[in-house]
């Protein structure tokens, strides 16, 4: 396919073949593992966790982009607010990237009214040439006042900051020659040079755009858990955007969901806020009825006080064979 100035690209990287499979719902894992509040990962466990990720049958291992420790309270308990202490998400996939060779990493999502493009397609260019072609960039807008205004950015303007900062980061990470103008034009010299396939960029959340320019510009959405038939509604508004924009042509779906698995081989699914608890054959049947709703990647985000290792091994043998 020729470029046409959106997502539509000569050719897509490796992670984009790794992680959506044409009939088939790939899993990947939230990093880093096994850490609480406040603290920082252990780095050696983690290169541990992601090559028992990769071994074990993930398709890819994903870092958010959470620039300031502000406290966050979830709306569904009383538990008091917690601050994350999470590594700057290019350098520490650049360590997962090393201590791996087949999955796919990626970021959901970079936070790009704070970022400049062109700093985001550098460090997007570099991790992507790192781990040959195994980097998916995800872009959010951002919804945490008080990182706008350390950052001297105006939160009410961060919708328009997305779509006006969106071309020429797409520009910049695109192996298309008449997408790459707009960089050329507006900048005049490349970051790097061109990278051999385009790396892919996801919308993460709503970015506060529509769903039909999230499906004319990016190469995919991912959202959150929601209570099935609510997420069932959002899926067919999706399918509904491309319709519009695309015809036939059909973009990923990405769902991300909090999940406590748990041994007990008779517990239901049971809803978490953002995601659900049960055994291997309750996920297992969720994640086929996500599959049948036209979901393609499930990033899930390990809780509970089991070992992140223990989670994974118990997916490995009793979920992944059921995909």
């Amino acid at each position: 396919m020729k470029g046409n100035g959106n997502s539509t690209v000569t050719s897509r990287n490796t992670a984009h073949r790794t992680v959506f499979v044409p009939g088939q719902l790939t899993l990947g894992l939230m990093t880093p593992l096994d850490t609480r509040a406040g603290e920082l990962a252990d780095m050696e466990a983690a290169v541990r966790l992601a090559r028992h990720a990769e071994t074990a049958g993930f398709s890819a291992l994903w870092a958010r982009d959470v620039p300031l420790m502000i406290p966050q309270g979830s709306p569904s308990n009383d538990a008091p607010p917690q601050a994350s202490a999470v590594d700057d998400p290019f350098v520490w996939l650049s360590l997962l990237a090393g201590a791996t060779s087949r999955i796919a990493i990626g970021v959901a999502a970079a936070v790009l009214p704070l970022r400049h493009p062109l700093h985001l397609a550098k460090a997007a260019l570099s991790l992507d040439r790192l781990s040959a072609g195994r980097f998916i960039l995800g872009l959010g807008s951002g919804d945490r006042p008080e990182e706008f205004a350390a950052f001297g950015a105006n939160l009410d303007q961060r919708a328009q900051a997305f779509r006006t900062r969106w071309p020429l980061l797409r520009a910049a990470l695109s192996a298309d020659s008449l997408q790459r103008q707009v960089l050329l034009e507006q900048v005049g010299y490349p970051v790097l040079p061109p990278p051999a396939a385009s790396v892919p960029m996801l919308v993460v959340g709503s970015a506060r755009q529509s769903l039909q320019w999230i499906a004319e510009h990016a190469d995919g959405w991912a959202t959150y858990h929601r209570e099935e038939a609510t997420q069932q509604g959002r899926i067919g508004l999706w399918q509904q955007a491309q319709q519009q924009k695309l015809g036939t042509l059909r973009k990923p779906f990405v769902q991300s969901a909090q999940l406590q698995l748990l041994e007990d081989a008779s517990a239901p699914a049971t809803p978490l806020d953002l995601g659900l608890r049960g055994d291997s054959q309750a996920v297992a049947a969720y994640l086929a009825r996500m599959q049948a709703l036209g979901v393609d990647h499930v990033m899930f985000n390990l809780g509970g006080e089991r070992p992140a290792t223990e989670v994974i091994e118990q997916i490995a043998t009793e979920i992944i064979p059921q995909l």
